[in-house]
């Protein structure tokens, strides 16, 4: 095959679309960069200057040798590509990002690499690859221009003489227009001012880039192209053939390589090769990842990849470009089959740093300046923000997130494969070698021996930092990666040989099996790479192996699917998570919300009605494939880490496709030039001739007639299938709203930067933010309204602990971003909490001032029913933050505005305290630029309105994760007033409990009734324990209810009593168990909250019921059918509590023993035809009937009447008997009905109530104390109500402590 013809053919299929040269117009002359102006003037914007004086763009204070000029694209061959428009300023922006830079023979001029690319607003990318190298200027005008421009920088300046520090302004160290990264700190100083220039004395030379603009990232062979074209140049002679041939060559007759096949064309002086993945393989990815392995370290690099994953802002931070890029598409390739839906600019021109404001999730990278320190750089937010320190190896992390599923073991995984190709999974380069200083001003007089050691030593450095040209890189890598090479260096450092002498041996020394060494070195990351990226690969396969069965696929056709995209449930999330490994569940309740997530779904639903996306192809291959080899549908569950079993087939792909290449393309050749023109001259770049460049050849050949008949078949097929499809615009169109937020944005605009096209983006924003603001709070209202609209009942929300905790987490970060928009100044690193400080500053100067006369709402509150004795609690935005700046377990600012967040949305009065903190408007104009976020008033108000709807649910978001604060708590007991004996002399106590835990015994003053403590957080509160020692004359007592209030959450507790308390009265109980609720608030104090849930335990039918059982007892006689239908709901709602997944259940005390519970519907069944008003006679209560039947029982077993009766009847007897002789000899006083109450409990959890049944029933003490007419003589329905209570074996009921205190079974 090899040998095979290529020419032009169609352009998509052509392996590069551009060759462009930029550098210095010299008709125009020196320009100073427009984009260094418009930085100033944003800059001067951010400090609160005047902007205009700043723009000038002129900067004396600088040396002009360090200033930044404007660069311009000087060619570009061919004009334009149709499918790929040329963008001038993009180009030129990103080939030269700091613009052009000037040197003199004292500099260091080694060409650099870096590439780049440029995100279209479809998410399509184009690659560029650019060789920066440093040529002389030969124009005088330039030279004098130089000159004049250094006298009038000496004038202004005569300090100059030493190098001016650092700006101290705090953005200034963003300003990568400054070009000191290039100027090793270790070059000799020149004139007596450092950076001097002389036009007599100095030459000058002026950056100059080569670039080549293709469509698939093939990073290696571009830059050995580039690299080779400069060699060219510098070369002592004359290149075999004219520059155009090989420009002409690469751009019309190299073909793209096909699929699983690799391709060799011709540079100047060598051959390359490069290959493309095949159908079934992971997509090209030719950047380097074992770099970004060695300079993050596994660990840093896993953590990395979490928070990519998690979709947090991520900037990289690096002196060196290529860097950035190497990061950042080494991240990206490894999400696959997920794809970075955000903004996406590895190389973040200076002009565009206010992008940096931007308050979407980003992966942006930053050039940093030789020697700014870290803390200088000002960031608006970094509350969730993920900084790559890349120099320095180090990553500073977001605040709590989850970590990656089984992450020491992948982190063990990757380990293996990197120390399997010699590099250390720690990270880091080693140490730099210090060059030898020289004073400031003085003539370096080194030794000569030392020369080559500093040459060795520069290029490893520059090695390290990426910024070698292909040789010389070639040469370290060879030097660092072959024995007999690393002698030869140690050989060369002590002999003193100059580094240049080694140059042969990179480009034409044969390695093993024929290939040189830069083609071994090549093979070896090519496999490396793919490696990595399987072991990544294999992790998400394995976690979604089964997610095909989770998509919901509801639409009927692509066009009803796009139009109701928003709408849509696409991925049954709970089903998934409920599906998968508990340790897993905090990583993937977060990741499935990510946008990649959600775009990573849609391209699954499309792929029912279009050809499936490339990457989500080859997974669902991957997928099916691990199916037929493993049926393990039981392991799919389970946590085991799985590695990865493809490593080795992977790499052997690749070699395979570079041992034996498939496709040659054509030789570069001579073209129809005109004679004399592009004379060598050696070190310049020539002008080449466009009109060869322009056009390819007209020959149609092989190549180009196969492309062509394919593209006829496409179109053809394209015909036949336009009418089924939408047109292709509109669909683009519905994509583009489909998708929420940011993609829109995946890169700014690089031309035209104009601070009104800057206003335009910040109004992009702002509506994206409120877009996401309006996404957020209704998924949440759906999330917890969810199950209860679908069950009519208002069960316990369908919403697991874990899921909530996702979105709320995701609307702390949200309300983050939007804090962070537009900020002036930047203090601490969380935004809302710093707004928040200074708020609480301003207000307790106003308290100070003003000695408030203290306004008593007290009395008026009394009125209602359910606040009767409790002082409401002022709600009030200090007051909260004051709660939280008392938890010591908090300890930072951005963990406290999330616990205010979470505190405030608990109090149901977000809204409300967002709206008192931004009803500041000084504060806001203070803190907050014009086109920020918070000063939009419109937006604001909307925005203020979603987070209210909020009000209509009711969170736990604070009890719940803060579970061992302290908090105090008030209770007030409340008795009934009407009567006389409010008053009484024994001495009360109280016990509150909650699902965390419980208060403990509590003592009460005599009288006073109400009482506060602190007590670690109890969670929601189910029950109070009220009793009191029985002391004194009046030590009757009969309680209403009691009141327990947390008085940080404002959250009120109601346990209703309603019973007298005493000996001798009622059923002379002196402790009782209140069962309580959840208290609405009162709707005068509550003004302006919205409504909440029903109560989360009521379905329709027990609503009508619960006048049924808090009447029944005494006055009231319900029917038979409703004290059946009262027993069917209460087992009913003890069924569904144990259906629900664990974190959801409420509480089961309430279900057994509240108001409409289980043990207060067989009270009505047992008091049905109960007669317990005897005249003369103390009432009697069910529990008599209880003991009496027992105490027959007991009877009639010694006198041996029960040996007749079935061996089970007779156990059972005897365990009802244990039972209520445990019951009755608890030291507890908990009255008749207590003990009752206590009996249903233990019956129903030790699973006997159905066995106890019949006894009762049989035993003749029934007669003498029920009529004929009661249910519980009549055998039908008892069978029945046994029917119903035997569906309760099923669940593991388990009883409160406060319930069984004391009982000893």
């Amino acid at each position: 095959m090899s040998g095979t013809n290529a020419a032009s053919g169609a352009a998509p299929c052509r392996f590069a679309h551009y060759f462009v040269i930029c550098g210095i117009d010299t008709e125009t002359g020196l320009e100073p960069d427009e984009l260094a102006a418009l930085y100033q003037w944003l800059e001067a914007d951010r400090q609160g200057r005047d902007p205009d004086t700043a723009a000038t763009g002129e900067n004396f204070e600088q040396s002009p040798l360090k200033r930044t000029f404007k660069s311009k694209v000087l060619a570009h061959y061919p004009e334009n590509v149709e499918w790929n428009p040329f963008d001038q300023d993009a180009v030129n922006m990103l080939c030269m990002p700091k613009g052009l830079s000037f040197r003199t023979q004292a500099d260091s001029r080694e060409p650099q690499f870096h590439s780049f690319l440029i995100t279209r607003e479809d998410g399509s990318r184009t690659y560029g690859f650019v060789h920066t190298f440093y040529e002389e200027v030969t124009s005088p005008q330039i030279c004098s221009a130089m000159q004049t421009l250094y006298q009038m920088h000496q004038a202004e300046n005569p300090s100059s003489a030493t190098p001016s520090s650092s700006s101290s302004s705090s953005m200034d160290s963003l300003a990568s227009s400054l070009d000191e990264a290039d100027s090793p700190s270790s070059s000799s100083c020149r004139s007596a001012a450092c950076g001097g220039y002389d036009a007599s004395r100095d030459t000058l030379y002026v950056s100059k880039a080569l670039c080549l603009i293709t469509p698939m990232p093939f990073m290696h062979g571009c830059r050995r192209f580039l690299s080779q074209m400069h060699r060219a140049v510098t070369a002592a002679s004359p290149p075999p053939l004219p520059l155009e041939s090989y420009v002409h060559n690469i751009l019309y007759e190299v073909p793209l390589p096909p699929p699983g096949r690799s391709l060799k064309f011709h540079g100047v002086y060598e051959p390359i090769v490069c290959q493309r993945p095949g159908p079934g393989e992971l997509p090209l990815a030719d950047f380097p990842l074992g770099q970004t392995f060695t300079l993050l370290g596994v660990e840093n690099l896993v953590q990395l990849f979490n928070c990519t994953l998690l979709e947090m802002q991520i900037l990289l931070y690096s002196q060196d470009y290529q860097r950035l890029m190497t990061v950042a598409e080494g991240i990206t390739t490894l999400l696959f089959p997920f794809q970075w839906q955000h903004v996406y600019v590895p190389i973040l021109p200076a002009s565009l740093l206010h992008f940096l404001d931007a308050p979407v999730p980003y992966l942006m990278g930053l050039q940093s300046k030789e020697g700014t320190d870290r803390s200088k750089l000002e960031l608006p937010q970094e509350a969730n923000l993920c900084f790559v320190d890349i120099d320095n190896h180090c990553i500073e992390l977001p605040e709590d997130f989850p970590q990656f599923p089984n992450k020491p073991e992948f982190i063990q995984e990757l380990s293996e494969v990197l120390l399997r190709y010699g590099i250390s999974p720690v990270g880091g380069a080693p140490p730099t070698s210090v060059p030898t200083t020289t004073t400031p001003g003085s003539v370096s007089t080194r030794h000569p021996g030392l020369k080559s050691q500093q040459a060795l030593r520069e290029l490893e450095d520059d090695g390290r930092n990426g910024n070698l040209g292909g040789e010389q890189l070639a040469v370290l890598e060879l030097l660092q990666g072959n024995a007999t090479l690393e002698r030869l260096q140690a050989l060369a450092k002590r002999t003193g040989v100059r580094v240049e002498a080694l140059r042969g041996v990179g480009g034409e020394g044969e390695g093993q099996g024929g290939r040189t060494a830069v083609e071994e070195e090549e093979l070896r990351n090519a496999k490396l790479n793919v490696q990595l990226r399987e072991v990544f690969a294999s992790r998400f396969t394995t976690m979604f192996a089964d997610y095909e069965a989770f998509v919901i696929q509801s639409a009927p056709d692509l066009e009803s699917w796009l139009t109701n995209r928003e709408q849509m449930h696409n991925f049954d999330k709970a089903s998934f998570l409920s599906d998968q490994p508990e340790p897993y569940l905090p990583f993937l309740s977060h990741f499935i919300e990510t946008q990649m997530f959600a775009t990573f779904i849609d391209n699954k639903i499309m792929s029912q009605w279009e050809e499936k996306e490339p990457l989500l192809r080859v997974f669902d291959g991957r997928i099916d494939k691990a199916r037929l080899y493993n049926v393990r549908a039981p392991s799919l569950r389970s946590s085991n880490y799985q590695r990865c079993t493809v490593l080795k087939e992977s790499a052997q792909a690749i070699e395979q496709r570079l041992m034996k290449i498939d496709h040659t393309a054509i030789h570069p050749h001579l073209l129809d030039m005109k004679i004399g023109q592009g004379k060598y001259e050696q070190g310049f770049f020539p002008k080449l001739q466009s009109d060869v460049l322009s056009v390819g050849p007209t020959n149609n050949n092989r190549w180009s007639n196969r492309t062509a008949t394919a593209q006829r078949r496409k179109d053809r097929h394209r015909q036949q299938t336009e009418h089924l499809t939408l047109d292709n615009d509109l669909k683009e169109k519905y994509m583009q709203e489909a998708r929420s937020l940011g993609k829109n944005l995946r890169q700014p605009k690089l031309s035209d930067l104009s601070p009104a096209v800057i206003a335009q983006t910040n109004w992009k924003f702002v509506e994206g933010l409120l877009k996401e603001c309006r996404m957020k709070t209704k998924r949440m209202l759906v999330e917890k309204m969810g199950r209860e609209a679908v069950e009519l009942g208002h069960g316990e929300a369908n919403i697991t602990g874990l899921e909530e905790n996702t979105l709320i987490a995701s609307l702390c970060d949200l309300l983050e971003r939007i804090w962070s928009h537009g900020l002036q100044v930047k203090q601490g690193k969380s935004a809302l909490w710093s707004h928040l400080l200074h708020y609480q500053a301003r207000e307790e100067k106003l308290e100070q001032h003003q000695a408030e006369s203290p306004v008593s709402n007290g009395p008026e509150r009394r009125k209602s029913e359910s606040s009767i004795g409790m002082p409401s609690l002022r709600a009030s935005v200090i007051q909260d933050m004051r709660h939280i700046q008392s938890m010591g377990e908090i300890k930072t600012d951005v963990g406290r505005a999330r616990a205010w967040i979470r505190l405030s949305l608990e109090k149901k009065l977000l809204s409300q305290h967002l709206k008192q903190l931004l009803s500041r408007q000084a504060l806001t104009k203070k803190l907050y630029k014009r086109y920020a976020f918070l000063r939009c008033e419109e937006e604001k108000e909307q925005f203020l309105f979603h987070l209210l709807s909020l009000n209509t649910v009711d969170y736990f978001c604070f009890t719940s994760v803060f579970t061992t604060i302290m908090i105090p708590y008030r209770a007030v007991i409340i008795p009934i007033k009407k009567l006389s004996n409010a008053m009484t002399t024994s001495n009360p106590w109280v016990c509150v409990s909650g699902e965390l835990g419980d208060s403990g015994v509590r003592q009460i003053t005599k009288n006073i009734l109400e009482m506060t403590f602190d007590c670690q957080n109890m969670g929601k509160l189910t029950t109070v324990q009220l009793g009191h020692d029985n002391s004194g004359l009046l030590a009757k007592w009969l309680v209403d209810c009691v009141m327990v209030r947390n008085e940080i959450t404002g959250h009120t507790y109601k346990f209703p009593c309603g019973r007298w308390l005493g000996k001798g009265v009622d059923d002379g109980s002196l402790e009782r168990v209140l069962i309580g609720e959840l208290a609405l608030p009162n709707a005068d104090e509550d003004f302006g909250r919205g409504c909440r849930t029903p109560d989360m335990q009521h379905s329709p039918g027990q609503t009508r019921r619960v006048s049924i059982t808090s009447m029944g007892g005494r006055g009231y006689k319900p029917t038979s059918a409703q004290i059946q239908e009262a027993i069917g709901e209460a087992v009913n709602s003890i069924c569904k509590h144990f259906h629900k997944p664990e974190k959801e259940r409420g509480s089961l005390t309430i279900l057994l023993c509240g108001e409409v519970g289980l043990v207060g519907a067989l009270e009505l069944f047992f008091h049905n035809g109960f007669k317990s008003a005897r005249l003369f006679q103390k009432t009697v209560f069910v529990w008599d009937f209880v003991e009496k039947a027992v105490a027959y029982m007991e009877s009639a077993d010694q006198m041996g009447d029960m040996q007749e009766t079935a061996e089970p009847l007779g156990l059972t007897c005897v365990s009802l008997c244990h039972y209520v002789s445990a019951i009755n000899s608890s030291p507890r006083n908990i009255g008749k009905d207590g003990k009752f109450q206590l009996l249903v409990c233990l019956g129903a959890r030790d699973r006997l109530l159905i066995q106890w049944l019949p006894l009762l029933v049989e035993c003749p003490v029934i007669q003498r104390m029920y009529e004929e007419s009661a249910l519980l003589r009549d055998r039908t329905t008892v069978n029945a109500l046994i029917a119903v209570l035997q569906t309760l074996h099923d669940f593991p009921i388990t009883l409160e402590a406060s319930l069984v205190k004391g009982i000893d079974l």
